[in-house]
């Protein structure tokens, strides 16, 4: 099993803006259901206004490069581009 903990660190005041259009996005809704996921959940930083957490985890890195390669994702990374500063993962293989 493979384990993403991905923090968004948004642009100040972006946060809200950068989940809300994930969500138009249906980047979960999706992600939920590609073949190996077994959570793909959003979490607010109670401490960091701007900071928003994924955890993500898959059965196989391989599925979770799948994931990776799909069309969402690559507009995903245009969202990341526009509201947030950088991100920064932790990888955790179980």
């Amino acid at each position: 099993m493979l384990t993403w903990n991905v923090t968004y660190h948004c642009k100040p005041g972006q946060r809200d803006a950068f989940f809300q259009a994930l969500c138009q996005l249906g980047v979960r809704n999706n992600s939920i259901h590609e073949e190996g996921n077994l959570k793909y959940d959003y979490f607010f930083d109670a401490q960091n206004a701007d900071a928003l957490l994924l955890v993500e985890s898959w059965t196989s890195p391989e599925l979770q490069q799948v994931h990776c390669e799909t069309e969402i994702f690559a507009k995903l990374q245009a969202l990341k581009a526009r509201y947030c500063d950088n991100v920064h993962i932790d990888k955790f293989n179980c």
